[in-house]
């Protein structure tokens, strides 16, 4: 049943976000071993200018709710929140494959020593929105102009730097999307609401978005790889740009189309437990590839890569209600009273069962 203190277009907009990441990292993990390229490249393919720009798009969309907050609480919210997960995961996921499965002790706790100061593997993105949050608030403490970091942050991620830090390639990547969110959350608020009421419109529109976004990012020379695509068109900086920005709009109205029908409270969910997926996929959809590669069960790249999809997004689920039903390991999901240190937050966390939080945590 939906939280009535969430936005259902909003987590439905999130649900095609998990599943479009996680379908990235099944089509091209299993590429990679396979050699070979599946019919989930292409829609991953499509999906390129905007799969993980739509992710950062929402996820600024309530930072203005509580970006005046104290410090204090604020640090609480949005750092430490995102941090306690990073760590929590990196150390199982670093623990898992390097300390147990590759029998590596000296590589594990290099990773971990790693893990610090460049983010780890997936959880990149968890680590990112941590920094996000205090760029902005100290960028609102210096009252520089929404326009100004605005025209930075898109240079920044048109000039695409390489620097040895994957933070900051990270940063210039993907910050305009995250502080486009939160500058731009009033009018996809009322473009959401306004194209719900004119569901024609809002599905011709998303056709012809699909159609000039599948064209750039298909037209000539456009590559498939098994671990990766080179764009045609779309790749042009500026366009690249463009595209994201118009991809993530676009998946906000699709969910805020999608979230109408009942037969969709599966995505809806999925959407409102993103974080359950997102931390939790990537140990079984190791797991389940190597064996079914292993075995030889199933080796054809595309139909693995589908399997790998629903396992990976499976999985973390059925963790979850485990979790739930047995009453250990809510830790796992849900950040504990002891890693707070705002102490109003903490009594809040204490005193309710487990259930992500509302808006701030979208």
């Amino acid at each position: 049943m939906s939280n009535p203190n969430r936005m259902p277009w909003v987590d439905t907009a999130k649900g095609l976000s998990i599943l479009l990441v996680v379908m990235m990292y099944a089509a091209y993990n299993t590429g990679e071993y396979t050699g070979g390229v599946g019919f989930l490249h292409y829609v991953i393919g499509f999906a390129t200018p905007f799969r993980m720009p739509e992710f950062f798009l929402i996820s600024g969309l309530f930072l203005s709710q509580v970006i005046d907050r104290p410090w204090r609480r604020y640090i609480d919210r949005r750092v430490v929140h995102y941090l306690y997960f990073y760590v929590l995961w990196a150390v199982i996921s670093i623990g898992l494959k390097i300390g147990i499965f590759s029998r590596d002790p000296a590589g594990m706790l290099h990773d971990l020593a790693m893990a610090a100061v460049q983010p780890y593997g997936v959880l990149w993105f968890i680590y990112m929105l941590a920094v996000f949050g205090i760029v902005i608030r100290v960028l609102r403490e210096l009252r520089v102009p929404h326009w100004i970091v605005i025209l930075a942050a898109a240079a920044l991620q048109m000039c695409a730097p390489k620097p040895d830090s994957y933070a900051l390639e990270q940063f210039a990547a993907y910050f305009v999307f995250f502080y486009l969110g939160f500058v731009l959350a009033p009018l996809i608020f009322r473009l959401v609401e306004w194209t719900q009421a004119r569901p024609a419109i809002a599905v011709l529109g998303l056709l012809a978005w699909a159609i000039v976004n599948g064209l750039l990012v298909y037209s000539p020379g456009y590559a498939m790889q098994p671990v990766g695509m080179q764009m045609g068109l779309a790749a042009w900086p500026p366009l690249h740009l463009s595209l994201a920005v118009a991809g993530a709009v676009a998946l906000c109205v699709a969910g805020g189309f999608l979230s109408k029908f009942a037969s969709m409270e599966w995505l809806r969910w999925l959407g409102e437990h993103s974080l359950v997926v997102y931390v939790a996929f990537t140990i079984p959809m190791s797991i389940f590839r190597g064996v079914m590669l292993a075995s030889g069960l199933l080796t054809d790249t595309g139909m693995l890569s589908l399997a790998v999809l629903l396992v990976s997004v499976i999985s973390p689920v059925v963790l979850y209600f485990v979790v739930q039903r047995v009453g250990f390991g809510t830790f796992l999901f849900e950040r504990p009273a002891w890693a707070h240190f705002d102490r109003p937050t903490a009594a809040k966390a204490s005193s309710k069962p487990m259930t992500r939080p509302a808006r701030e945590a979208a």
